[in-house]
């Protein structure tokens, strides 16, 4: 069976998101319409244009069913629906809008994530004593990707120096970022003296909470050059979403669970995108990637199981510069989770609308030089889904 995806058969012709942070003075309809509201006029069309809707959140409290499209966008009753899937809940909004445009379904589609989850308090994701198995107790998130750290140090000599690395770069690039939650550079010592979340990660290993929203516009490439952005649409190559157990942590490495230095649901995603996207060497073919790096350990996995570098060096290369917003392969250039906070539902949008404005020259932040082809990592749950899409300029 030759599967024929939706490589070069949708295109982004506008996208926007909003600033992201504490946004106490904001609801989630106001952020929704923000980002709707700007991602429509990057593209040049009314909401009048978009034939359906799909939405990213997770939280029954920030909104539930499309009809929150309908309540605060008013689409006269058009197809809306709600995705929900982790952590990937905005990547796979964008996987459903993409394959109904490839289907020839519709002709514009709208993709949008939001979450609000300030107003819920500071202690943490809420919903872990709701959610889950009712025998199989359920870690904190900081919790789950500790395990992964004890056992990237034993296995492959990595220390907390390494994850605060990774930390120091992702301020770093953050701090130019507009829209970005936390805007201040850090330095290795703060890293590693930060108080302890869950060991050996620290504060600074750990994103925050937040708000925010991010939209995009897809059409079909036949179509693109009616729009705004009629020479410089973006071309979606690939997207791939793999789906693995909840409880990596009762099942042995050899079925759907985990080894901790790896996650295969990254692993199966990218092998699927890459076949669709033509890829053979993703480290020298990726100019820029925007990964999910919740705990800086999830972005060194990342780096290893996205083929970026061999197993057990993602630390080294690092420290070489491999992966700066101006090095080999620019990881996280716009700051990534550690800088924009993890709004749930709306990340993977965000990270697509800022590949998608790095690949077009016009990245808010730092513009990683002569960025051509982009990758979109989202990882949700016990890393348990994973969500990989590859952006190009187009042909």
């Amino acid at each position: 069976m030759v599967r024929k995806g939706i490589s070069d058969k949708v295109a982004i012709i506008g996208c926007d998101m909003t600033k992201y942070g504490e946004l106490w003075d904001k609801s989630q309809y106001d952020l929704l319409f923000e980002a709707v509201q700007s991602a429509t006029k990057d593209a040049g069309i009314t909401k009048d244009d978009i034939d359906a809707t799909w939405i990213g959140i997770f939280y029954f409290f920030t909104g539930l069913s499309g009809a929150m499209v309908e309540d605060i966008l008013k689409m006269d009753g058009k197809p809306a629906t709600r995705t929900e899937n982790y952590c990937a809940s905005g990547m796979d909004a964008f996987r459903n809008a993409s394959f109904a445009v490839a289907s020839g379904a519709y002709d514009i589609v709208l993709a949008c994530g939001v979450e609000k989850l300030m107003d819920e308090g500071g202690s943490g994701l809420p919903g872990f004593t709701l959610f889950g198995h009712p025998l199989y107790p359920t870690p904190s998130a900081p919790a789950m990707f500790s395990m992964a750290a004890t056992r990237c140090f034993h296995e492959f000599g990595w220390t907390k120096e390494d994850l605060a690395r990774v930390a120091v770069k992702n301020h770093d690039n953050g701090s130019y970022h507009p829209k970005a939650h936390f805007r201040s550079k850090i330095t290795i010592d703060q890293a590693m003296k930060a108080p302890m979340i869950a060991d050996p990660l620290g504060r600074f290993d750990c994103c925050a909470m937040s708000d925010g929203s991010a939209a995009l516009i897809l059409t079909r490439p036949e179509l693109a050059e009616s729009y705004a952005h009629a020479d410089d649409y973006i071309l979606v190559k690939a997207n791939a979403i793999s789906c693995r157990t909840n409880f990596p942590w009762y099942v042995p490495p050899n079925g759907p669970g985990a080894d901790f230095t790896a996650f295969p649901s990254t692993m199966k995603a990218a092998e699927y995108a890459y076949k669709e996207a033509g890829i053979t060497n993703p480290r020298k073919e990726i100019d820029a990637a925007e990964v999910h790096d919740c705990f800086t350990i999830t972005e060194l996995i990342n780096c290893q199981d996205l083929q970026f570098c061999d197993r057990g060096q993602a630390a080294e290369e690092l420290k070489n510069g491999t992966f700066n917003w101006d090095g080999e392969t620019a990881i996280n250039p716009s700051g990534g989770l550690k800088s924009f906070g993890h709004p749930i539902g709306s990340t993977g949008c965000r990270m697509l609308t800022e590949i998608t404005k790095q690949l077009q020259g016009r990245a808010e932040g730092r513009q990683v030089p002569d960025a051509k082809i982009g990758l979109c990592h989202n990882l949700g749950g016990a890393f348990s889904v994973c969500s990989t899409t590859i952006l190009s300029q187009r042909d």
